[in-house]
């Protein structure tokens, strides 16, 4: 049995890339694992953030992970900010860190360049996001290729603390999901599909009205070849289509360009729009039951004193491996 752990900034509501691509492999994860899904509400803040956003998408992605088959009796599910050792190891990792290994991270670059003032938090990011991981003593990592990088640093600082000061981590390895599609935007099908994208009509969100999705589908970027063929290259955004039809109707691309051969867009939009609203219209049914319930609280307050038991041990034996505090307590 592995341990896995995976963290979501509440941000902003995830979108359908985002459930494809990543999280609805987490239901299938808790099979045989111990899965410890939290919401990184710290992560969130190091950039400037509306409070009241914040609070709602909190909410809002917890109830999300459970309407998306998170079982809380095989999984934990908590938020960050209510197990005080994930900023307290987030401390002790930040005095292992380098400055210059934080300063060549690519997503601080990104997200530093052309700021007159930068938010500390945002260069001590991966140094939290290591505490995070290492807390729960976790083997397997589900990342994207955005926080690769982030996780190549966490067993870097692993190693150093361990070689230094005794064995307390575990070095975790990347969780690389099963190969699916890359889903990418509808306005601009050689982009990925991104929450933040400008421009609304670009991204699906898992909360979506059905109203919505099928408009952003039929206004979806194609091309004037009026053929149904996969070719990412030459028809990004027919090939885009496929993709998201094939994750969402269980057919295959190949299957799906024979079938729609001599058909036009128009009725092909619209088909992928249905496969989408089918999918995700059983999510909104349960989160809509659960986003007002108490069973929601109830969930949270359980994962949260089932996480500080795991994450108070990795930190205790972290403090007395470097002297701080009193070794004889308990």
């Amino acid at each position: 049995m592995a341990k896995i752990f995976s963290g979501v900034q509440p941000t902003s509501i995830p979108t359908l890339g985002n459930y494809l691509g990543a999280m609805r492999n987490f239901a299938t994860l808790q099979e045989g694992n111990e899965c410890i899904y939290c919401i990184v509400d710290e992560h969130a803040i190091t950039v400037p953030q509306d409070p009241k956003e914040v609070q709602a998408n909190i909410h809002k992605l917890a109830a999300l992970y459970l309407a998306m088959g998170i079982d809380p009796k095989q999984s934990i599910l908590f938020i960050q900010s209510e197990v005080p050792c994930h900023a307290q190891l987030g401390w002790i990792m930040q005095c292992v860190s380098y400055m210059g290994e934080l300063e060549r991270m690519t997503q601080f670059k990104d997200k530093s360049t052309g700021k007159q003032a930068i938010p500390a938090g945002l260069l001590t990011y991966p140094p939290l996001m290591a505490a995070d991981i290492l807390l729960y003593q976790t083997n397997l990592v589900p990342v994207g290729a955005d926080q690769k990088q982030h996780l190549e640093l966490t067993r870097d600082l692993a190693e150093r603390f361990n070689n230094k000061y005794g064995e307390v981590f575990t070095i975790p390895e990347p969780y690389i999901p099963p190969v699916g599609a890359r889903i990418m935007s509808l306005a601009e099908p050689t982009k990925k599909m991104s929450k933040s994208d400008a421009n609304r009509k670009a991204t699906i969100f898992t909360l979506d009205s059905e109203k919505d999705i099928i408009k952003k589908i039929k206004s979806a970027t194609t091309d004037d070849e009026a053929s149904i063929r996969y070719d990412r290259e030459n028809k990004p955004g027919i090939s885009n289509l496929l993709d998201i039809f094939s994750l969402c109707s269980g057919r295959s691309v190949d299957e799906l360009v024979a079938a729609y051969q001599g058909k036009g867009y128009g009725e092909f939009k619209t088909d992928v729009a249905e496969a989408v609203v089918g999918i995700l219209k059983p999510i909104q049914e349960k989160f809509n039951n659960l986003i007002e319930s108490s069973e929601l609280d109830e969930v949270l307050d359980e994962g949260a004193e089932k996480a500080y038991a795991i994450a108070k041990r990795t930190l205790t034996n972290a403090e007395k491996a470097l002297g701080i505090g009193r070794n004889n307590r308990h």
